[in-house]
């Protein structure tokens, strides 16, 4: 039940808010300020009853914190001489207490222990309503992994729109407030809502537009009822929510079946890190395996629809031997490189082992987009130096390619004539030796810092043996990095630069043991490149005499991880079998008992070999910093890149709505939030992240007090688009897109005709999307009919009719875009 609240001038610059609730519970308080939600806004608290002596406690320090760091909470009395607050718990604690003058108190404390800490506030030696209250604490070096699933946030709209582009939208809640929308396209390709956490029943209005119509069906009602509304309350959580084992599998089952619409977030914090992932998603139970590094205290939040679940945050004492992971770390300070001006010599050196000097090509990208070849020279142990001559000021990219493809970590931004803005995520780091690995051997990688400014560079391994690292620094700003383990596992490399993770950072690495016949595998008839979607490539392996389990698994553009076909043809000899379901860059992984063959992950191009990430540029205000509440926009230029996969990846402090537009030479895309913040900006083209990836956009109010409390967790959203080929100074027409699979063909002439009679079709289109109708006729004898016409008969409806004079069989086929509809062609006798 709403109720309006009395606003009251202060005539001081500050107003007053009076209401008087008449129920007990939790209640929200919604401030808008012409039209925008103030900041904090909705204000959440709970309402109890009372006799007139109230006393009130509030606070992070009751519920929990972190060994070695101040906790705090807050204790509002009418009178100090009736209250007492005692805290007990893993150590003794000094609580410090600090009079804040107008009857509330503030209370700290330094847990140096981890465990549980009861807080006990009482009034004339009774507790009161809450106490005491568990505060769990984490153990030292507090450390976060966290995973978010938000199928149970999702609504489907129920309608097909193959084409993201052009899309926006907005909802209004029953009380009349508008919210931007987040849409997404949903796993069965339907066109869907992420992040939909209605708070009240009622009924909701979806708006979704291309451009400035509504697209079919639109606006979209959705009636929410009263358990549909997010309710953490009724969530119910099962498994190892009080012990765990180290380096084992821990298991969480959490039902929501009914707790309404709502995104589930489960976060463990530690004194390391942990494993997390969700094995299994069946009708809104969701089973979660975690497995803490180590034994220690550690602290699971668990939230839906943005609130904590009844009992979170759990308190688990990880117990269990510890894994004896080893941990060597190397420094370097980094100082300010050196300007590189126009027509200076360039050398440009990298370490990739494991490639052919005849494969290999560079080639550098002015910022006006011209492509200019560079010298390659090939060095001793597969290094590169790469040498070019720049011609005018501004980024350039570097391309650096193996059989026409990017190795790891290009392409590469390099700035002429002025120096770029900084910061650790300019950082660049590729190589195998950040994929895979293998003991008692050089696993190599390479760094480039010139982007990213002076500080301290800090490259740490850590795993089940200690590691050797070297640096080798070839050019200002380029590192050749290797080290060598060993025993096998898994090892993590940690690169930071000031302290702050690198993208990718930590990258988690299979070292596998040395294998001798791993080497003796061969693969052949493998086709790198001229694929397509949805067309079988097959290839055989020839295992030469090795013995052993193989395994061949495809990763794909997004990032997905399948199994291949695999069967057995001959003794020794297995043919495999990939199907690539969308355009981009693919590598097949083949393993012989773990231990990559050579050349292992194998790359393949699915598409046009145009698709370049190297040749599309992204520019705008929109990329750097922005305002809440308000579309900050960004051009990605695709001219002359061909066509593929462009993937939009926002990570940050909240939910980002995505939009997209196609122009002549790109695409703009905006995004909007209502939380501040600094978020994290991917721009990947076939999976392949372009040159200057990832960007660091600063997100700052748009007025003071506009903006909403930012998520305890990192939020990512994402928007994938297929782009289409658009020449450089050339104005493309939009392709549609449609799914001919959901057009609907009704009429008797679609199984009989009469002679010199019009017959009729109808044909209902209102969830294939946009896309073209195509419609042909032929008889036995190769003769089209006398008549044969369509028109529009409505919104999204086509009547269909002909007329045939030769009696026989008569072939009619009806394409939407370039695929046939669901039974053509289809054969009418006469």
């Amino acid at each position: 039940m709403s109720q309006d609240c009395r606003i009251l001038d202060k005539k001081d610059g500050t107003i007053c808010l009076e209401y008087h609730p008449t129920n007990v519970g939790r209640h929200e308080v919604l401030m808008n300020y012409e039209g925008n939600p103030c900041e904090g806004s909705p204000l959440q608290f709970l309402v109890d009853s009372h006799n007139g002596k109230y006393i009130t406690a509030y606070g992070a320090g009751l519920y929990g914190g972190c060994s070695g760091k101040e906790a705090s909470f807050m204790v509002v009395s009418h009178n100090e001489r009736d209250l007492s607050v005692s805290i007990d718990g893993a150590s003794k604690l000094d609580l410090k207490k600090e009079d804040l003058k107008d009857g509330a108190f503030r209370y700290s404390y330094m847990p140096m222990n981890p465990g549980a800490y009861d807080i006990a506030i009482k009034v004339n030696g009774k507790n009161i309503k809450g106490s005491p209250f568990s505060s769990k604490i984490s153990g030292v070096g507090r450390k976060r992994s966290q995973i978010f699933l938000g199928n149970s946030s999702e609504y489907s709209l129920k309608v097909m729109e193959a084409d993201m582009v052009n899309l926006h939208g907005n909802i209004k809640t029953p009380k009349g407030s508008v919210e931007t929308c987040f849409l997404k396209k949903l796993a069965d390709g339907s066109l869907g809502i992420s992040s939909f956490t209605p708070k009240e029943p009622g009924q909701y209005v979806v708006n979704v537009m291309s451009g400035e119509k509504h697209i079919n069906n639109s606006p979209f009602n959705i009636k929410i009822g009263n358990d549909e509304v997010g309710q953490p309350g009724k969530v119910k959580i099962s498994g190892s929510t009080e012990k765990a084992i180290a380096n084992s599998k821990n298991i969480l089952t959490i039902d929501t079946r009914d707790a309404g619409y709502g995104g589930l977030s489960v976060a463990i914090d530690g004194p390391h890190r942990s494993e997390i992932v969700c094995t299994e998603r069946k009708d809104n139970i969701y089973t979660i395996d975690y497995s803490p590094h180590e034994p220690g205290i550690y602290i699971i939040n668990v939230r839906y629809s943005d609130e904590n679940i009844a009992g979170s945050p759990f308190l688990v004492d990880v117990q269990g031997e510890p894994s004896g992971r080893l941990r060597e770390t190397v420094e370097k300070e980094i100082v300010f490189p050196e300007l590189v001006n126009v027509g200076d010599n360039v050398e440009f050196v990298v370490r990739y082992p494991g490639t052919n000097p005849f494969d290999m090509e560079a080639a550098l990208t002015d910022p006006e987009g011209s492509c200019e070849l560079c010298e390659v020279v090939d060095e001793d142990d597969y290094r590169y130096n790469v040498r070019f001559q720049p011609k005018m000021k501004g980024t350039h990219i570097l391309s650096i390619k193996q059989k026409g493809l990017h190795l790891s970590g290009s392409p590469f931004v390099y700035s002429v004539g002025s120096q770029s803005s900084g910061g650790f995520h300019k950082v660049q780091a590729g190589g195998p030796g950040l994929e895979k690995g293998e003991v008692n051997t050089e696993n190599v990688f390479n760094i480039y810092t010139k982007e990213a400014g002076p500080s301290t560079m800090a490259v740490s391994v850590e795993g089940p043996s200690k590691a050797r690292i070297t640096f080798e620094e070839r050019t200002q700003g380029l590192f050749i990095c290797s080290y060598k383990v060993t025993k096998p596992g898994i090892y993590g490399v940690h690169i930071k630069f000031g302290d702050e993770h690198i993208p990718q950072s930590p990258f988690k690495v299979n070292i596998t043991p040395d294998s001798v016949e791993a080497k003796m595998v061969e693969v052949h008839a493998f086709k790198d490149r001229g694929l397509q979607v949805d067309k079988p490539s097959t290839f055989s392996v020839n295992l030469n005499g090795a013995t052993g389990d193989l395994n061949c698994t495809l990763h794909t553009p997004c990032g997905g991880t399948e199994d291949c076909f695999m069967e057995e043809v001959d003794r020794g000899v297995y043919a495999i079998r990939v199907i690539p379901r969308e355009n981009g860059i693919y590598y097949v992984a083949i393993r012989l008992n773990e231990a990559h063959i050579p050349d292992s992950p194998f790359a393949m191009m699915v598409g046009s070999v145009a698709a370049d990430p190297a040749m599309l540029h992204a520019s705008g205000d929109g990329l750097d910093f922005g305002k809440t509440g308000v579309k900050n926009k960004f051009l990605v230029r695709t001219a002359g890149s061909g066509s593929g996969l462009l993937a939009i990846i926002v990570e940050g402090p909240s939910k980002v709505a995505l939009s997209c537009k196609e122009v002549d030479d790109g695409y703009e895309f905006s995004h909007s939030t209502p939380v501040a913040g600094k978020y994290m900006m991917n721009v990947k083209y076939g999976g392949v992240p372009i040159a200057g990836s990832p960007f660091l956009c600063e997100i700052t109010e748009s007025r003071p007090g506009a903006g909403h409390k930012p998520c305890p967790f990192t939020e990512t959203s994402t928007l994938v688009i297929e782009t289409v080929d658009k020449k450089i100074g050339h104005v493309t027409t939009k392709k549609l897109r449609g799914d001919a699979t959901k057009v609907l063909a009704k009429g008797a002439g679609l199984k009989k005709a009469f002679n010199n009679r019009v017959v009729n079709i109808n044909l209902d289109v209102k969830d294939a999307g946009h896309g073209m109708l195509n419609v042909g006729m032929v008889s036995e004898k190769g003769n089209p009919p006398v008549e044969l016409a369509y028109k529009a008969s409505g919104r999204n409806a086509y009547a269909l009719q002909y007329k045939v004079n030769e009696p026989g069989d008569h072939t009619l086929s009806i394409n939407w875009g370039d695929e046939p509809i669901p039974g053509s062609p289809f054969c009418i006798h006469c």
